[in-house]
């Protein structure tokens, strides 16, 4: 399975704001970093903020910041909100199956089991796990003024 960029570039924003906790964040910073499209990046942080996952600060000294703790924003769930689906094969739609196979497949069943496996794996990660072995080694400019986060877990369930 290959996760799409709307979910790698959602994982990658989510662990900058995760390894910068003291300081305000920008797009343009996140996007300038991995060397993604600012504008994509946009819609992915605008998502992120509707999800709850991340919140936004308006004005001169704006930006983004965790909405919670690294420690409470589960990757498998972040992956769930993130994936438009997982149709892994045509049969995945009976809506527009065609395959002349699928009354007598297993395949549709045993994919099935493989994603929720992928996805299992998921649930027991944090993107405090993520991001704790590299977080020293990132280089993100200078700091700004630090955050204080509201007190309340993610509803991305």
């Amino acid at each position: 399975m290959k996760l799409t960029l709307y979910t790698d570039y959602s994982l990658r924003t989510l662990m900058y704001l995760a390894i910068n906790r003291e300081r305000v964040s920008t797009i343009q910073d996140i996007a300038e970093l991995h060397k993604i499209s600012k504008n994509h990046l946009t819609k992915v942080v605008h998502h992120l903020g509707q999800i709850g996952l991340v919140e936004t600060i308006r004005g001169r000294s704006g930006g983004l910041v965790l909405a919670w703790e690294p420690e409470d924003i589960n990757i498998g769930d972040v992956v769930r909100q993130t994936e438009t689906d997982f149709h892994m094969a045509e049969c995945f739609d009976h809506s527009t199956n065609s395959c002349v196979y699928s009354s007598a497949c297993v395949l549709e069943s045993t994919l099935s089991a493989a994603i929720a496996a992928f996805l299992n794996v998921l649930d027991g990660v944090t993107l405090a796990d993520v991001v704790r072995k590299n977080s020293a080694s990132v280089k993100t400019g200078t700091v700004q003024q630090p955050v204080r986060l509201h007190a309340r877990r993610p509803a991305v369930r």
